[in-house]
């Protein structure tokens, strides 16, 4: 244990994860070159570091957000995670051949996992639990509205428009649309954190107790929250290249989804774990923000960052969703319009979602 109360792994993994990210790319081994026993090696030992560091920086994260409290607490953890996706997007777009569709493919599965995944478990075991849980009806919402918008704007639109081949856009209409979505996202964090925080946070008096660190454990958190993210970042790039690489290998069909919804799946974990504590203290309107804060954010932020790489590299971005993956999309939002419609939720609204996540998961492999 060290002088604030937290195990020595607190303080080490972080930097591990940065030290051993670090040194694959320094020796010029990574996890898609070499013999196949050191790919092996390599990625098994950065999925072990990896993983341990999720959960510390998801330590971390909690610390920070006591400290500023909510909804910015929520922001934070928000924010590094969708860094954590933007750049395994862009480095893998970037790496072997042009992969056009990875980036559609991941902001799709992001989408799915949160508004159907972590939604759903959340709902079901808060309300297993507590028979009902309380939310505000305002701020999810505000939430659904700017997730169906972006969603559609980038997502679904590309497939109709004619300027280009479809599921593409022009680079006028790429870029028209990256600001609209940069615009909208914006909007959104300030009425979250200004004009309409109360529609997003509940229980003033709990919030207001959660500032509890001190400005120097604060700090120190922060700083290991920052090394923790860098080397998740470069550890999740290598394993997810990894994977890819096998995946071609042995020719597997649907290898961009999977792919796809494997980078989501590992830059999810600390905030799908973060909201399932959230539903299991009662504090569903928390667990909430993270989830649909997360998708409204993966959209917002990375099809923006996306393609802006995109021009500036010259390669192809594919984000039109074929017929199947929109209608799985269009039936999330739905489901979440009506389970957020009214005040209470109980465990059966989380099941509902849930049989939705399954029917995604299985289709990634029987499309």
């Amino acid at each position: 244990m060290t002088g604030y109360g937290r195990p020595v792994t607190s303080y080490t993994m972080p930097l591990a994860a940065l030290a051993m990210a670090l040194a694959v790319r320094a020796s010029g081994l990574s996890v898609d070159e070499g013999a196949l026993n050191a790919r092996i090696l390599v990625g098994a030992l950065s999925s072990v570091i990896m993983f341990t560091t999720i959960f510390v920086v998801l330590d971390h994260a909690e610390a920070v957000a006591r400290r500023v409290g909510e909804p910015y607490g929520t922001l934070v953890l928000t924010f590094a995670v969708t860094a954590i996706e933007v750049s395994i997007i862009v480095s893998m777009m970037l790496h072997g051949e042009n992969n056009p569709t990875l980036a559609r493919e991941s902001v799709f599965s992001t989408v799915m996992i949160t508004s159907t995944g972590v939604v759903g478990i959340c709902l079901t075991l808060g309300g297993w639990r507590y028979r009902k849980q309380a939310i505000l009806r305002q701020g999810t919402s505000a939430y659904l509205s700017v997730l169906i918008a972006l969603t559609v704007m980038t997502l679904i639109l590309p497939t109709y428009t004619q300027a280009t081949g479809p599921g593409t856009f022009s680079a006028a209409q790429l870029g028209f649309v990256s600001v609209l979505s940069v615009l909208l996202y914006a909007s959104f964090v300030f009425a979250q954190t200004v004009r309409h925080r109360e529609d997003f946070v509940q229980g003033q008096a709990h919030d207001a107790a959660m500032r509890i660190a001190s400005h120097e454990s604060v700090s120190v958190s922060a700083l290991l929250l920052m090394s923790g993210l860098v080397g998740i970042v470069l550890l999740a790039e290598q394993v997810a290249a990894s994977v890819e690489d096998a995946l071609a290998a042995y020719q597997v069909t649907q290898a961009d989804n999977i792919v796809g919804a494997l980078i989501a799946a590992l830059v999810l974990m600390p905030e799908a774990i973060s909201a399932i504590r959230a539903s299991f203290k009662n504090e569903l309107q928390r667990s909430l923000n993270i989830a649909m804060g997360s998708a409204c954010a993966t959209i917002g932020l990375t099809i923006p960052a996306v393609a802006a790489a995109s021009l500036l590299t010259g390669r192809g971005l594919t984000l039109g969703l074929p017929a199947s993956d929109a209608v799985l999309l269009v039936l999330a939002l739905f489901i979440c319009s009506v389970s957020f419609s009214t005040e209470r939720t109980t465990f059966l609204t989380g099941m509902v979602h849930i049989v939705v996540f399954f029917t995604y998961l299985f289709l990634i492999f029987v499309p």
